[in-house]
């Protein structure tokens, strides 16, 4: 599989990285509209599943290297997690307002502290994570099943969400939401006058920040600060 997709990549001129895992796939990848389109096509033949892209534009490549990598898991918890207790849990981009305005529910930013500062959702928590694997130790310092009733969460594209959701549930977390299609997805589809979102949205690729209209933006690389 790893080296079928990356001749795909080489043969129609698309860069970035793919990640295979037991537990699925996930990649962040650039090209022309045509090239990126006949990619999808011929990626969802090779996984044997349908691709469920999110698109924004730039007029240049922001990844550099073609890079097809097998790791344990797409987003490293190092926690064990049943996928399948996430069924259910998903919002739609058109109804994440109506979750996050309700005053009983805890919206939780599921990313880093420097993701956090570049842009997030107003009233969002910030973890304070220097990386992924340590937002299980925030939840259990300062979240209780019995007294957080409701949980809202969202990541860049909602990977991540994806693992903690169900290890949330297993926590006993019984109403617990994730954002589908993650931020990317709301800036996508939701019109700005709409918009909960405040700021612009950390990528990991060339272009450092998106703004509202998924366009290259202008905050700083924050990656490199200290936590505060």
């Amino acid at each position: 599989m790893k080296e079928r997709l990356k001749e795909l990549m080489e043969r129609l001129g698309v860069k970035g990285t793919i990640i295979l895992a037991q537990e699925g796939f996930n990649a962040s990848l650039g090209g022309t509209p045509d090239s990126i389109e006949t990619f999808i096509a011929a990626a969802g033949s090779v996984f044997g599943a349908a691709i469920r892209p999110k698109s924004s534009f730039h007029l240049e490549y922001p990844f550099r290297r073609i890079e097809v990598k097998i790791k344990p898991e797409i987003v490293s918890l190092k926690k064990e997690v049943d996928i399948s207790a996430g069924a259910g849990t998903h919002v739609k981009p058109g109804d994440w307002n109506e979750i996050i305005r309700d005053p009983e529910v805890v919206l939780l930013d599921a990313r880093n502290d420097y993701e956090f500062k570049n842009g997030t959702f107003r009233g969002a928590v910030n973890p304070r994570t220097a990386k992924f694997s340590e937002l299980p130790e925030f939840v259990a310092n300062n979240l209780d099943p019995e007294r957080n009733k409701k949980i809202a969460m969202f990541c860049t594209g909602g990977i991540r969400c994806e693992k903690f959701v169900p290890y949330m549930k297993n926590l006993g977390f019984e109403q617990v939401f994730q954002l589908e299609g993650g931020i990317l997805k709301y800036l996508e589809v939701t019109a700005p006058e709409e918009s909960l979102w405040s700021g612009e949205c950390f990528v990991f690729d060339d272009r450092v920040t998106l703004n509202h209209s998924l366009q290259k933006g202008s905050e700083p690389d924050r990656s490199l600060e200290p936590i505060s």
